[in-house]
């Protein structure tokens, strides 16, 4: 049952005027900062009342703008647009409580930037979110990439600067290139841009023309990161970690996966896909992109490059799950868009604690860190067990209904793809793990090696204020309860997902 409300839209709303407060009270922090928390937790209480609506299996809905009788700016919340909003808001209200702790509290004017655009990353997410056609998500999805611009080069170095111009070469050219084309052909062939569970192609749409199609939607959507179209996600890690955490942890990565979600449920459907050869296609470039980007992790020394090429083949794990068009791997796929949200916000919190306590930045200078730092790794721990997949945490409910989903498939060498990924993930993080917490301390040059070099190093190292233990105990917490509980969660995307 479709419910017609302003609901969609005052969610949409609420960011925006987070963003409006940030600026009329940029000389006032931290009331600056507040108005992102304010706005985030209103943000969150309008999704959560659209819950019981959606849990029933209706949408609520609403139209902006129709300036042509076949294109309209419309917003719709359903099941899958609620998952991805409400984690959204969760973890914008903490990751801004933890920025006030790792980037200071001053009026200065690139903390106002910082903080405005913070607001406005959220408002196209939920935009992208709520999005009740292509049209609609496709402005949404490029005005995201135009407004997460500052974030990146927000420390304004000249290696911030290439890393920025590479994201927006990425994103905008891809976009521009591949996804509008593709939203184009779309309409061509199905005469409409609205979302439709089950697809919207007619029995009589050419075969050869929807591959074509298809490839093109996952080329476009470069923030889902499916290589070749992935490498701006860790030149982007030039960034603060707040913003690292809140770009490729909640918003930008999620809105990625969530556009493809989109495309195989509700633009070709899951049996198009499997007539047209599409769920092998995709399997093939996710199952790629996993083990090459695992492989990669393992190599690396740098903390932030790890989370980077981690978080590369998680997103492909998602896609992976829908591919498999078995009813597990879609609950798997939607399930790790939620855990890996909060599981990988985790580890990037823990990296910033330990750069704000140490200065260090890579992985062979953390030996003996756990038992100084004794929160923050045990927050890490929790998130890197949650990546690998291991219970009590909410990766492995996640990783087995990934597996279930392959099994139903019958598709083994899924099955072989992500028990190799799982060990290589074991891998790089336990090496991590053992480092911190078992071997002996070492002594690390004055000055460490991170991206703040000349600042001067805390004489001793210890754990950091509450604004960033605080919101990273809060994200490891919830890793461990939609672990152990995930049931709720669990009926809301079987209903996202049909």
């Amino acid at each position: 049952m479709d419910v017609s409300s302003l609901t969609p839209l005052f969610a949409l709303l609420a960011p925006l005027l987070g963003a409006a407060g940030v600026v009329l009270l940029r000389h006032r922090a931290p009331a600056r900062e507040l108005c992102g928390v304010v706005a985030g937790i209103a943000q969150l209480g309008l999704v959560a009342t659209m819950v019981p609506a959606v849990r029933a299996g209706g949408t609520v809905s609403v139209t902006l703008s129709t300036f042509l009788p076949e294109v309209s700016i419309a917003l719709r919340a359903d099941a899958l647009g609620v998952v991805l909003a409400g984690t959204a808001a969760v973890l914008w209200v903490l990751t801004t409580l933890y920025a006030m702790g790792y980037l200071g509290i001053a009026p200065e004017p690139a903390l106002t930037r910082f903080h405005a655009c913070f607001c406005l990353t959220m408002a196209a997410t939920v935009g992208v979110a709520f999005s009740a056609n292509l049209i609609t998500l496709y402005l949404f999805y490029e005005a995201l990439t135009v407004i997460t611009y500052p974030l990146v080069t927000h420390t304004g170095t000249a290696e911030a600067t290439r890393g920025g111009r590479r994201y927006l070469a990425y994103q905008l050219g891809s976009g521009i290139a591949f996804l509008l084309p593709a939203i184009v052909l779309t309409y061509i062939e199905a005469g409409t841009f609205d979302f439709a569970p089950g697809g919207i192609f007619g029995s009589d749409a050419s075969g050869a023309l929807l591959v074509i199609i298809y490839v093109l939607y996952l080329l476009g959507i470069a923030k889902a990161a499916l290589m070749p179209v992935h490498s701006w996600l860790p030149a982007a890690m030039v960034a603060p970690v707040p913003v690292s955490a809140l770009l490729h942890a909640v918003a930008v990565v999620n809105v990625g996966v969530f556009s493809v979600l989109r495309v195989v449920l509700d633009v070709f459907g899951s049996d198009l896909v499997g007539e047209l050869g599409l769920g092998v296609l995709t399997l093939v470039v996710a199952s790629v992109t996993i083990l090459v980007a695992s492989v990669y992790a393992l190599r690396l020394d740098n903390l932030k490059g790890i989370l980077a090429y981690s978080t590369i083949g998680q997103l492909s794990y998602m896609i992976l799950g829908v591919a498999l068009l078995s009813p597990g791997g879609r609950t798997g796929a939607v399930l790790h868009l939620v855990g890996h949200s909060f599981s990988k916000i985790t580890l990037f919190f823990a990296v910033g604690s330990v750069y704000m306590a140490s200065h260090r930045t890579l992985a062979s200078e953390l030996r003996g860190i756990g038992r100084q730092l004794p929160w923050t790794m045990a927050a890490f721990a929790i998130g890197a067990l949650s990546i690998i997949g291991l219970p009590p945490t909410v990766g492995f409910v996640a990783k087995y209904f990934l597996f279930l989903g392959a099994v139903e498939a019958g598709q083994w060498a899924a099955l072989l793809v992500l028990s190799i990924s799982t060990l290589l993930s074991a891998g790089y993080y336990l090496r991590i793990l053992r480092s911190a917490l078992f071997d002996a301390a070492v002594a690390v040059p004055a000055g460490g090696s991170g991206d703040a070099a000349g600042l001067l190093r805390a004489p001793t190292v210890t754990e950091s204020g509450a604004l960033v233990i605080g919101p990273m105990l809060v994200t490891a917490a919830v890793t461990l309860l939609l672990g152990v509980a995930p049931g709720w969660l669990l009926d809301l995307i079987r209903v996202s997902i049909g």
